[in-house]
């Protein structure tokens, strides 16, 4: 049996699902049914269960966008990073395999050539990016986070699920699956092809993105085919720039609105966010190389978007 914790979040949701189409028994707890967040509940629940597998989809990423992480530290803090570690050593204690939904939030910018770049809006980065995209190239899983309490400025988000990963080492046997940016055909707050539709203006930006469906059927597969515990960048292949995401809506779902797009990141900050935000590329190479295969990610956007359910 599997259990899955954070059930009832987007991501929890879809793992929800996937276990129910798998066919796998699976005990998904709510916090109203019992405050798994407490060490000696969690504790009991585990011992009394035995689970084969536990999945921990629960954390804190503040609404309407991470902006609320800054003004609710302790409850960040207390979700993304002193929870999942105590699950770890609960874990651990019991010999119970884990995976953990952790997240690329905690790295900015690409790999061209030798260095990394950092910003993703200079227009030279933007003009390669759409002339020779295999030009750049994503952060690997030995990396270590440039957008962490480390190597700041990032946002108090960001930090602290850097810091998870960072605690986590070491601590049984375990999966982190890094999630970044989320989508599907079902129109959400939580939806990134959803934000694009609502915002007021769009901030044009590089990213690699993750299908939900995909992502948790490829952590899942990670887990039945008994790929090696670590950590995994979980995302479709490939990268999309926001502009080339509202060109897909325009084109597919043909909007009334006109979509209009910040001028630069200085107007950006200075009216529409309060801290940092995360754009970056990650390599799936060892994801693939682990057998578990995922759609590209313009193939599995303009999917959704002809599927789209509001």
């Amino acid at each position: 049996m599997v259990i899955l914790l954070g059930s009832t979040g987007y991501m929890g949701g879809a793992f929800f699902q996937a276990l129910k189409e798998r066919g796998i028994p699976f005990a998904a707890p709510t916090r109203r049914e019992m405050d798994y967040t407490k060490f000696d509940a969690l504790g009991k629940f585990l011992k009394q269960n035995k689970p084969a597998f536990l999945i921990n989809a629960a954390g804190y990423t503040g609404k309407p966008n991470v902006d609320a992480c800054e003004t609710n530290r302790a409850d960040t803090l207390q979700g993304n990073t002193l929870f999942p570690v105590m699950v770890g050593h609960l874990c651990a204690e019991l010999d119970i395999p884990f995976g953990h939904v952790s997240s690329g939030c905690i790295f900015a910018g690409a790999k061209i050539g030798a260095r990394v770049e950092k910003d993703l809006t200079k227009p030279d980065v933007q003009a390669l990016a759409e002339e020779d995209p295999q030009a750049l190239h994503g952060f690997v899983e030995t990396d270590e986070p440039n957008f962490s309490f480390r190597q700041p400025p990032c946002s108090f988000y960001s930090g602290t699920k850097a810091m998870a990963e960072e605690s986590l080492r070491g601590i049984g046997q375990h999966y982190i699956w890094r999630l970044r940016i989320p989508f599907d055909n079902i129109d959400s707050p939580r939806n990134y092809l959803s934000k694009l539709q609502n915002y007021p203006k769009v901030y044009d930006n590089i990213n690699s993105l993750s299908h939900r469906a995909d992502f948790v059927h490829a952590c899942l597969d990670l887990w039945q085919k008994k790929a090696a515990y670590g950590i995994y960048n979980v995302t479709n292949p490939g990268f999309m720039t926001a502009s080339h995401a509202v060109k897909l809506i325009e084109k597919i779902l043909k909007p009334a609105r006109k979509f209009e797009f910040w001028a630069n990141d200085e107007e950006f900050y200075k009216i529409a966010a309060k801290t940092p935000r995360s754009n970056c590329i990650l390599d799936v190479s060892k994801l693939l190389a682990a057998g578990v295969k995922m759609r590209p990610v313009e193939e599995a956007v303009t999917d959704a978007l002809l599927h789209w359910i509001r």
